[in-house]
């Protein structure tokens, strides 16, 4: 895959124009994750990863914390210990058990764990019972406005399917008639 091609792609169709070493860095990490741990993982399944690590990251494609004032967190049940952390924001005591990591919530912030959670967690259907097969079938047109089920309801599903369609995109045109 001619990556200089994909990044142009999503720097200006995801990104507004910028993408920062660390962002880049981050997008290489996931797809190297995918290729050494998920190389059965199709692009569009991939596509859909990336948008939602996007949006859960707010662009950073970093693990971070969930963000949010005092006054936010004071209104969250599973505040201060269960706060989001990773790839994709976990939340709540159980989902950090489920990952085997309630022993140590700030392990949701290292590179291997993060990328753990986001794989098993939307491949395995860990975060609502819903996963990428759910909505992304070989032969069939994606439905990434339903895939945002498999971590939070429908909110910003509509958003988050146009990073993907975007994604998608990039990863088709940077394989197909391109030098790398």
């Amino acid at each position: 895959m001619n990556m200089d091609y994909f990044f142009d792609r999503i720097r200006r169709a995801v990104f507004g124009g910028k993408l920062t070493q660390k962002q880049v860095d981050g997008i290489n990490k996931i797809i190297a994750y995918r290729d050494s741990n998920w190389p059965k993982m199709s692009d569009d399944e991939l596509a859909y990863l990336l948008a939602t690590v996007t949006h859960e990251t707010a662009f950073t494609m970093q693990p971070i914390k969930e963000m949010g004032s005092p006054a936010y967190f004071a209104t969250k049940r599973y505040a201060p210990d269960w706060i989001g952390r990773g790839l994709i924001q976990i939340t709540w005591k159980y989902n950090y058990v489920k990952f085997g990591i309630q022993n140590n919530p700030a392990a949701a912030l290292t590179w291997p764990v993060a990328l753990d959670i986001a794989y098993r967690g939307m491949i395995f259907g860990m975060f609502t019972g819903k996963k990428l097969a759910d909505y992304i079938k070989p032969g069939k047109t994606p439905d990434y406005v339903g895939a945002r089920r498999i971590i939070n309801g429908t909110d910003r599903a509509k958003l988050i399917a146009g990073y993907a369609l975007s994604y998608q995109d990039a990863l088709k045109q940077a394989k197909q008639g391109q030098k790398s």
